[in-house]
Parts: structure tokens; C-alpha cells; sequence
């Protein structure tokens, strides 16, 4: 398997795109970015954003400060998808990963 991610990693980088200067969440291995998917090269995965986009629309209640940040990742997530610039997508990721954080510090002083 892993002979088959490489050559599709290599594909996707003759295709135009490009190594991502960030770990693979899940074995930390170097990952290929293209139209806004991330491919590891190592274990072949793909984090999904509708898994985030669906857990944390689990944990909300009616708060409105809730409401806002679910509202804000599910705009950023459109964005990312139709972004090509990739320190843009970079920037979106990072503010996308803020939002989930503070997500998590409102969940932990419920």
C-alpha cells in the first residue's frame, strides 16, 4: 500500500500540488495538498472536514456563542474547499483549528 501512496502522492504533486509543512494529525508523516484534500504519504489518510463539521455541531446547544463559532467553521470550510492559494489555506486551516480550540475550552468549563 504504501508503494501506491507514494505514487499517487507523486501524481498529485505533477498535477500541481503541494507538500504541506504540516504532520499528518495521525502518524505525522509528510502530506500532499491539492484542491484543498491533504493526502498522507505514510498512512494514506484524509482527515474528512465533515467528520469535524459533525462533531462539533453534536456538542452545540442553543448557545449563542456556540452558534457563532459553528457558523464561522462551516463559512471557513467553504472557503477552503474553493481556495488554490495554499498559504491561504494554510491561514483558513489554522483559524479553523483556533475555533475548534476554543470550542473545546467552552466544553470544558460546562
Amino acid at each position: 500500500m504504501e508503494n501506491e501512496l507514494t505514487k499517487k502522492a507523486a501524481k498529485m504533486l505533477l498535477n500541481g500540488a503541494t507538500l504541506l509543512s504540516e504532520p499528518c494529525p495521525y502518524c505525522k508523516g509528510v502530506r500532499v495538498m491539492k484542491e484543498g484534500h491533504a493526502l498522507c504519504i505514510s498512512c494514506g489518510k484524509e482527515p474528512e472536514k465533515k467528520e469535524i463539521i459533525e462533531k462539533v455541531s453534536e456538542d452545540f446547544t442553543t448557545s449563542p456563542i456556540k452558534q457563532t463559532l459553528q457558523k464561522k467553521i462551516e463559512s471557513l470550510t467553504k472557503d477552503l474547499e474553493s481556495e488554490k492559494d495554499l498559504e491561504n489555506q494554510q491561514n483558513i486551516l489554522k483559524t479553523i483549528n483556533s475555533l475548534l480550540e476554543t470550542i473545546e475550552k467552552i466544553k470544558d468549563k460546562q
